[in-house]
């Protein structure tokens, strides 16, 4: 049999000015870190989402500048250069939106198959369900990204008549939208801002510089 003295030993102690937290005060602390983790992944979808967002529409706004620039090597008149953006902006919203979803879908049903393997409960399994990724929601987010970088080159096409005037706006729209859009993928991405925007910005206009001169050749060639 044990002691008085050792079973008291035995027993938790505290001092005079600790008091042992009840068990509401210890669940509600629980509840307050899952709270916490729960934002934070949140925010990290969030921020991926418009990450992916952005980098759609500079697609659009470099996809597009490219091709007026290059069709513009060749065609002055604004017409073509109007046309040939307007072209280029929905085939590649179509383009985006397609694969855009076919690659959530995937993505979709490879983490559908994983739940039902580890979830046997239909209301659980439903519940996670709603955190997977939409794949009609990423596709119509794509299109939509890549419309608005397109639109930006389209406007100085549309509003200047003067061939040398309008390559001169649509550059420096396209500049522009360069650098915004590489500062916002910079701070979402949590990367250098000033080393980030200008690698865009200098990606972009090498990749204009490379269409508007191979068009300007091959269009010289008499093809």
């Amino acid at each position: 049999m044990e002691s008085p003295q050792e079973s008291n030993q035995n027993q938790p102690s505290f001092s005079e000015n600790e008091t042992p937290k009840p068990a509401t005060d210890l669940e509600n602390q629980r509840n307050q870190e899952l709270e916490e983790v729960e934002v934070v992944f949140d925010y990290s979808k969030r921020a991926q989402w418009l990450r992916a967002a952005v980098l759609g529409a500079n697609d659009g706004l470099l996809s597009t500048t490219s091709l007026i620039m290059g069709v513009g090597a060749v065609r002055k008149d604004p017409k073509t250069m109007i046309l040939t953006g307007i072209a280029g902006s929905v085939g590649g919203a179509c383009s985006m939106a397609i694969g855009e979803f076919v690659s959530v879908y995937s993505q979709f049903d490879t983490e559908m198959a994983q739940l039902k393997r580890e979830i046997r409960s239909l209301s659980e399994l439903e519940a996670k369900k709603t955190d997977l990724p939409s794949p009609l929601q990423a596709a119509l987010a794509s299109a939509i990204a890549f419309a608005v970088g397109a639109v930006i080159p389209l406007l100085g096409a549309v509003f200047v008549k003067d061939y040398v005037a309008r390559v001169g706006v649509v550059m420096g729209l396209a500049s522009l939208g360069l650098i915004g859009f590489g500062w916002l993928g910079a701070v979402l991405g949590r990367a250098p801002i000033v080393r980030s925007s200008l690698r865009v910005l200098v990606g972009g206009w090498l990749a204009m510089g490379i269409t508007y001169g191979l068009t300007k050749a091959i269009g010289s060639s008499g093809l």
